[in-house]
């Protein structure tokens, strides 16, 4: 379900460039920080986190900002996270401003994050709630006095890292929800094909749309002497709902570290800090719907996260000549403004609503539509800070994880932390692949209104901004090779698809052939794919492509006859859902059932859950062969289909005596076709789950290479006991 530590990762990834150290600019590092109330003067507040407005007048915990500033003697940098839901780039333009002219730190050269808490203050407005008149100035002042305490208490400090997989508290909330339970949108429209928390009834969802980041990473900071000074943390967990007005559970776990660390007080010298910052979390949440439910009340949830977070740090190293970095980049970006005829509908409704307001999730929405036609436009900022060998991107935005793990796979630096809502609050950012799913993170509004393709756009512009301050090109994401992936290229395929892509609408060839195959629409990357210790190694998860209803499809003019087919998959439909389950594997025309083409499928209610494969023939009654074995929902399985000349073979998870065996009819001569994976050529019943490692050759393979391949696969094996498949 998630990958180790990127730290550790890098080591066992040979395909990658090696990091070096960055040759500080010698100067003496300082470092201060503090803690600010920022809990409302004048009651009651508004609080933003949910669809309608609310307000509070009862203070559950404080909320505060909380800084670093570092100086080295080059740069002067100002790391301020608040305890708030959101806060608007508008507003983050004008407290930066209001702190340059009070603290002479240029304003861009500050990151002002929100830790998401939703029991905080509105401080922007979001949805049903606008942001509070009185509460958004009182920040703005909070948040320049929090520099200018954290500026009062420099003094010569020295840096770290530290970092931990922490994968039993996060997991992914949204989830692929079945063709046959597809639910409206605020609009009236059928596009709710994934959503989150849809797993609550696991009957209703195919699996997850993504992947998760468990890491969690501590940026700690000591005086030259050893006494800590404060801890910069970083975790993708959204929130944990608390009563407002609340930090949620990250004050709780910032004042839990305080108490773990233990610093004795000395006079004058300011109290350690520990500051959690949002990692990106927009698609993740802290209960695994893979796994029954556990009650957990936010005060557990949090002290065990603060014993992970110790465990990390008791085992940090530090230097004392990191230099500093930082750079930003503006970028212009569109809104999804609606077309004449949602906003005549969206006019109508907020016509009505008047000077009230909204008062249900279709009212909200119409007047979401009606601000963005209003707007059309605005501009984010991206950035990036280097503190010696550790590197910290960020996202103005609500940021799936897996564009967090897109950062800290190609950042020039392997200690990399990405920080989402920093320097503003435009929502969520889907990968555009992820918007054909529907649901509400893909709803257009001021929470998501970014246009389709604002995530790769401002992934490249983090990444250039990395490059920028480490001085060092980013690093290339490709999949280090297990003894099972050596093992099939010995046989030489003409193509092998290894299906690890996190992005794009091309499947890499790694059999040397370049035959990069194309992704239809309705597919999702980067899922945790089959045996990592057979097909990845360095401790790094094998990832896998999850069909949703599109395909994989290539022409393969190598093959001119036999032809043979392995791959891995993992259904993730109840066989009760439709007839055929769904068609993994298809060779023929597209949009049809061409004269002699050939099918392996997953039967659903005919045949129960085991594998079949159709010969379809123009004028003649289809082949129709089934398997022996019922295949367990949400289980990885191999299969190997070897086509040799009027025979067709499949067999199922190394198990050298066939699951289908047959003779088909004679179709004549071979005709060229297109080969489809994850669907059938017509789209009928097309595949809804992963599949990964799809090798495909132009020759019957024989019992003795099908036997030697499983064995290579794991004779070879490395140390892989230490690889389980799920981490």
């Amino acid at each position: 379900m998630n990958d180790l530590p990127r730290a550790v990762l890098l080591s066992g990834v040979a395909c990658m460039m090696c990091c070096f150290s960055i040759s500080p600019a010698r100067g003496e590092l300082k470092a201060g920080v503090s803690v600010v109330d920022v809990t409302p003067q004048q009651w009651p507040v508004l609080v933003n986190g949910g669809m309608l407005s609310r307000s509070v007048d009862t203070v559950k915990t404080p909320v505060n900002a909380r800084s670093i500033v570092l100086d080295d003697g080059h740069e002067r940098i100002a790391i301020v996270v608040v305890d708030s839901c959101m806060m608007s780039a508008e507003f983050m333009k004008d407290a930066k401003q209001l702190a340059s002219s009070q603290t002479g730190i240029r304003a861009d050269r500050m990151l002002i994050s929100a830790t998401h808490t939703h029991s905080a203050p509105a401080s922007m407005g979001c949805l049903g709630t606008e942001a509070d008149p009185n509460y958004v100035p009182y920040l703005r002042i909070k948040i320049s006095e929090a520099i200018s305490l954290a500026i009062a208490s420099l003094e010569p400090a020295k840096v770290g890292w530290g970092t931990i997989d922490a994968n039993e508290f996060t997991a992914l909330r949204r989830w692929i929800r079945r063709p046959d339970r597809i639910e409206n949108d605020p609009f009236g429209n059928p596009t709710v094909r994934a959503n989150m928390h849809a797993a609550r009834v696991i009957d209703d969802v195919t699996g997850e749309s993504g992947p998760e980041d468990p890491e969690l990473s501590l940026i700690s900071i000591q005086a030259t002497n050893g006494r800590p000074i404060g801890v910069l943390a970083n975790f993708s967990m959204h929130y944990f709902t608390d009563d407002a007005i609340s930090a949620d559970y990250f004050g709780l776990f910032c004042e839990g570290l305080k108490k773990a660390v233990a610093v004795p007080p000395v006079d004058g010298v300011q109290p350690f800090v520990a500051l959690l910052s949002h990692g990106c979390s927009g698609d993740i949440w802290r209960r695994d719907y893979t796994r029954p439910e556990v009650a957990i009340t936010i005060d557990e949830y949090s002290q065990a996260m603060i014993a992970k977070a110790v465990s990390a740090y008791q085992k940090i190293t530090y230097r004392d000549d990191a230099d500093l970095a930082m750079s930003e980049a503006r970028l212009p970006l569109r809104y999804r403004v609606p077309d004449q005829q949602r906003l005549l509908w969206a006019q109508k409704i907020v016509n009505e609503i008047g000077d009230r307001v909204p008062k249900d999730t279709v009212e909200v929405y119409a007047r979401e539509q009606v601000l963005l036609h209003e707007r059309q436009r605005t501009e984010v900022v991206v950035q990036a800070i280097r503190i010696g060998n550790i590197a910290i991107a960020t996202t103005p935005t609500e940021t799936y994880a897996l564009t967090g793990l897109k950062l800290k796979r190609q950042s020039p630096l392997p200690q990399t932390m990405v920080i989402e809502l920093a320097n503003g609050g435009d929502g969520y950012i889907p990968p555009p692949e992820q918007h054909l799913l529907g649901g509400y993170n893909t709803w257009a509004a001021r929470s998501a209104g970014l246009e389709v393709q604002a995530e790769p756009i401002i992934v490249e512009a983090a990444i250039e901004q990395l490059e920028q301050v480490c001085k060092k090109p980013r690093l290339t994401i490709c999949a280090p090779n297990g003894p099972a992936c050596d093992a099939i290229l010995r046989r030489q395929p003409v193509r092998y698809w290894r299906l690890d892509e996190m992005a794009g609408s091309r499947a890499i060839d790694s059999s040397g052939k370049n035959g990069d195959a194309i992704f239809e629409p309705n597919v999702v990357f980067y899922l945790e794919g089959p045996q990592s210790a057979r097909f990845s190694s360095g401790m790094q998860l094998n990832r896998a492509v999850h069909f949703a209803g599109g395909r994989l499809v290539d022409r393969v003019p190598e093959i001119n006859g036999d032809y043979s087919v392995m791959l891995h998959f993992w259904n993730g439909l109840p066989s009760a859902a439709r007839l055929i389950a769904g068609w993994m594997a298809s060779r023929g025309h597209d949009h049809g059932l061409s004269h002699g083409s050939e099918h392996l499928g997953l039967g659903g209610t005919d045949p129960d859950g085991r594998l079949i494969f159709v010969q379809h023939l123009a004028g003649k009654d289809p082949i129709r062969l089934i398997g022996r074995t019922t295949i367990e929902r949400w289980s990885w399985h191999s299969l190997a289909m070897i086509r040799q000349g009027a025979t067709i073979r499949v067999y199922l998870d190394d198990n050298l005596e066939p699951e289908i065996e047959g003779n088909l009819q004679d179709a004549g001569p071979f005709q060229p076709a297109d080969y489809f994976f994850g669907g059938r050529t017509d789209g009928q019943s097309n595949w809804e789950g992963r599949i990964d490692e799809i090798a495909v050759f132009d020759r019957a393979l024989s019992t003795e290479e099908l036997k030697a391949i499983a064995s290579e696969s794991v004779d070879n094996l490395d140390g892989a006991s230490r690889v389980p498949d799920r981490l």
